[in-house]
């Protein structure tokens, strides 16, 4: 747990020089979020791989993924900013998109507006589907979508509005 807050913490960083806040009333706020975000995790996405990102064996980062009948959702992805800019999400993201195309699922996340991984979903064909609060939605269709559209005559942009309500 404290390198995932750790985490967790540096993914916030920029954001809490704004608040008018102590450095230990930041402290506080941050764990209280971590620990709302952990629990939100735990209890939506019981059946997700939690998984810590190596390189040279020290952890740089998290994947958060859950597979799946027809959608294989990012839950989280967050890589230390020492390590952000290095391809490292890319080749993440990449992998999964491999899998899921293996496996004819789409591939969904929610993104932050000012995040700047909004141009790499974009590049890696995932459409803006609709805004959910303080996230965009982002869908990547299945491959068979992406080939045949008679497979399924609901775009998947439709499929998951539908799916939502």
């Amino acid at each position: 747990m404290p390198i995932l807050r750790e985490i967790y913490y540096a993914s916030r960083a920029d954001e809490m020089r704004f608040f008018p806040f102590s450095d230990e009333e930041k402290q506080q706020f941050l764990a209280m979020q971590f620990d709302a975000q952990h629990q939100h995790y735990q209890t939506y996405f019981q059946q997700a791989q939690f998984s810590c990102v190596l390189q040279n064996d020290v952890v740089i980062g998290r994947l958060y993924v859950f597979r799946g009948q027809e959608d294989m959702r990012i839950v989280d992805i967050n890589l230390l900013p020492n390590y952000c800019n290095q391809g490292i999400g890319s080749m993440l993201l990449n992998q999964l998109l491999a899998e899921a195309d293996d496996r004819q699922l789409r591939v969904s996340a929610h993104v932050e507006y000012n995040n700047p991984a909004r141009r790499l979903y974009a590049r890696l064909g995932f459409i803006e589907v609709e805004e959910r609060g303080a996230y965009i939605f982002v869908v990547r269709p299945a491959a068979s979508e992406k080939t045949n559209p008679e497979v399924n005559r609901t775009s998947p942009v439709e499929a998951f509005k539908e799916s939502a309500i």
